[in-house]
């Protein structure tokens, strides 16, 4: 298949594919397109963001199959083979051998490279290692000195994953000031993402940057991009005084507080009926997981809000309202919050 028909057929799948790389493309016409349509024929959309824990559990399965099938003796070895110089060509046969591809994605209506991501987040020992120790920081500190960023060689010597110790780093060097942000702090933060965004802008239309510089207010894109991931350890550095995580904290607390122009809408009789139709609607859609749910769509039960905001008030209706709930699984807190706590509500107002 040549280049412009992989692209055009993958097109129907996936709306941004004219911006993927045509080596991309390739690769996903190879391992994609024909798993795609059968997707299609089943009536099962191609899915993107967060995987919900059915599609971990179908992740999983694949891979212990596949050692199973191969007799290779660990995930690790399977998905960071280059870990294991002495093993590496048997591995890479005998991934060839048992289509690795094909296996791994089995059950899964996703782009192969996003699952094969997944499944190294999931199978990587080095990932949930827990708080670092005095002696890790120090670490840290003497190999970021001696190999500038290169997270993948400091990683290798922590056995931390990239981003631990990419972000670790961030938070240590930080002059961190944990005391209430000041109107100085808040602006430079604003005028950080404000530039970084107008990069992104620049990058992907320039047409569009003259639309924001000719804007005279601070929402000057659409609610969407305000959201969207942000390059915080580079945020951190313009505003100098906070480390990355309150800087993203801040922003999504500024931004939701001008989105919703200061409405009170969890105030009195407006906070119940909103509990009440929030409830209602995570009951209908039946949705198995967090990343299921269409947030910006439920936003309008509440409100014209922000799906952070929304996100952020069903956090504390869950927290609580719900006992146990961090051992529940997604279903079984809306059940209870709809069994339970919706009659309670109704009885309120």
């Amino acid at each position: 298949m040549d280049l412009d028909t992989a692209r055009q057929e993958l097109e129907e799948f996936i709306p941004h594919v004219r911006n993927i790389s045509d080596s991309s493309v390739k690769k996903m016409a190879g391992r994609d397109l024909a798993r795609f349509k059968e997707f299609k024929k089943q009536g099962i959309a191609v899915k993107f963001g967060r995987f919900t824990q059915k599609e971990n559990n179908q992740i999983q399965k694949n891979v212990e199959e596949f050692l199973s099938l191969t007799g290779i003796d660990s995930a690790e070895k399977l998905l960071f083979t280059s870990r294991y110089p002495e093993d590496k060509d048997t591995i890479h046969r005998l991934k060839i051998e048992h289509h690795f591809c094909e296996k791994i994605s089995e059950g899964i209506p996703r782009p192969w490279r996003l699952i094969y991501y997944r499944a190294r987040k999931i199978f990587d020992p080095n990932n949930y290692k827990g708080r670092y120790t005095k002696e890790e920081k120090e670490k840290l500190k003497k190999y970021q000195a001696l190999h500038g960023n290169d997270w993948k060689k400091i990683s290798e010597l922590m056995s931390r994953s990239n981003l631990s110790v990419a972000m670790k780093f961030s938070e240590i060097k930080s002059a961190i000031n944990y005391g209430p942000w000041t109107k100085e702090e808040t602006q430079r933060l604003m005028n950080a993402v404000k530039e970084v965004m107008r990069r992104k802008l620049k990058a992907e239309n320039t047409s569009s940057l003259s639309s924001v510089e000719q804007s005279s207010t601070d929402l000057w894109i659409d609610r969407e991009k305000l959201y969207q991931q942000l390059p915080w350890t580079e945020i951190e550095t313009k505003v100098g005084s906070r480390y990355w995580r309150q800087c993203k904290q801040k922003w999504n607390s500024v931004l939701t507080s001008k989105m919703t122009k200061g409405q009170q809408l969890y105030r009195g009789t407006n906070a119940l009926q909103a509990k009440i139709n929030l409830i209602k609607r995570l009951y209908e859609i039946k949705a198995e997981d967090a990343s299921e749910v269409n947030w910006d769509e439920l936003s309008n039960t509440i409100g014209d809000v922000p799906r952070a905001y929304v996100q952020a008030k069903f956090y504390r209706l869950k927290v609580t309202s719900v006992p146990l709930w961090q051992i529940k699984t997604f279903s079984e807190i809306i059940e209870y919050l709809y069994e339970k706590k919706l009659p309670e509500l109704e009885e309120q107002l």
